[in-house]
């Protein structure tokens, strides 16, 4: 049985990629065919912790992202389970198509793991916050894409992907992010997590604006509007059911990301519910703009997805929604 994860006590920072460096450490104790392999940035990924205590078990590939897959979809097929790190501008951004032919094509259980995504890179600027990730990496058969919402979450999920006989796509952001979760307990692929409760909205985040998405939400119902808060750290494959049911109990849906909104979290979202429950979606992330350099909060409110912005854009998003009639729904605790 597995344990429903609890809301973090404080709100305490720490960078998602360090949950990462503890999971795959965790994974390679737990597992000795678990290999790691980076393109030159072993401590900026966190990698360094697994190489110390496996310094056998670790390839350096150096700045050669295509080599990188490559070579992993090699070690998978000799029956490893490897971890490929880099900064996501560079894995997927510039060896999207050896990950799709080596790695998802022969359904080998390459691990590519995305660093320093989102606008937070901050300074770095435009050609490496990378934005479009969630949409090459979705559109891939066979792929797994994850996005944690804190580093407790990237603990977990790390140590899932392992366990997993899929390719899979994790994303990890670079800047200190506000915990979600204190006691996560196990990460299941593919479910969703409800973290609040409203009848009036509802918000579907994923990654690192899962934590604004809540101070939003908290910041909305001090203005009389009730939303209910759904978690999805699996963007692909998607948790249909717990959308639908949301989509039931609440009069529109927004979603929000960092990352374009064409193609990603919101654009899953909405196909879900086209074909199966059409309903008012709201998607908010970065809209057909490249990255700029800045520090990582001011380009969250910059880009409009800071937790005040992001209230004030629901609020007024739903205050102009037309009235409709709808079938009286008791809002219950979910059983996921």
């Amino acid at each position: 049985m597995t344990r429903t994860p609890t809301l973090a006590p404080e709100r305490a920072a720490e960078p998602i990629r360090m949950g990462f460096g503890r999971g795959l450490l965790a994974a390679g104790q737990d597992n000795p065919r678990v290999v790691a392999l980076c393109a030159d940035l072993t401590e900026s990924t966190q990698m360094h912790l697994f190489q110390e205590a496996f310094p056998q078990r670790f390839i350096q590939v150096g700045v050669a992202e295509q080599n990188l897959v490559t070579v992993a979809a090699g070690l998978a097929r000799a029956g490893y389970v490897p971890f490929t790190s880099s900064y996501a501008a560079f894995s997927p951004g510039r060896n999207w198509e050896q990950i799709k032919t080596t790695a998802s094509l022969n359904d080998q259980p390459v691990k590519v793991v995305g660093s320093h995504t989102g606008l937070n890179v901050g300074p770095d600027g435009a050609t490496h916050q990378m934005l479009e990730d969630i949409a090459l990496m979705r559109v891939i058969p066979n792929m797994v894409v994850i996005a944690p919402a804190d580093s407790v979450e990237a603990e977990a999920a790390t140590r899932a992907i392992a366990s997993d006989s899929r390719p899979s796509y994790l994303r990890l952001a670079r800047a200190a992010t506000p915990s979600v979760f204190g006691d996560y307990g196990t990460f299941v692929i593919g479910r969703g997590i409800t973290l609040r409760l409203g009848q009036d909205v509802g918000i579907v985040s994923t990654g690192s604006m899962t934590g604004h998405a809540l101070a939003a939400a908290e910041h909305l119902a001090a203005h009389g509007i009730q939303a209910s808060l759904l978690h999805l750290p699996t963007i692909k494959p998607l948790d249909e059911d717990a959308l639908l049911e949301l989509a039931e109990v609440t009069r529109a849906i927004v979603t929000v990301e960092e990352a374009q909104r064409v193609g990603g979290l919101g654009g899953a979202v909405a196909e879900v519910l086209g074909e199966r429950r059409p309903t008012r979606v709201l998607r908010l992330g970065v809209d057909d703009r490249f990255g700029q350099s800045g520090t990582p909060d001011g380009l969250l409110q910059a880009y409009g997805l800071d937790s005040t912005s992001l209230a004030a854009r629901i609020e007024s998003w739903v205050g102009a929604l037309p009235d409709r009639q709808r079938d009286a729904h008791s809002v219950t605790t979910p059983t996921r």
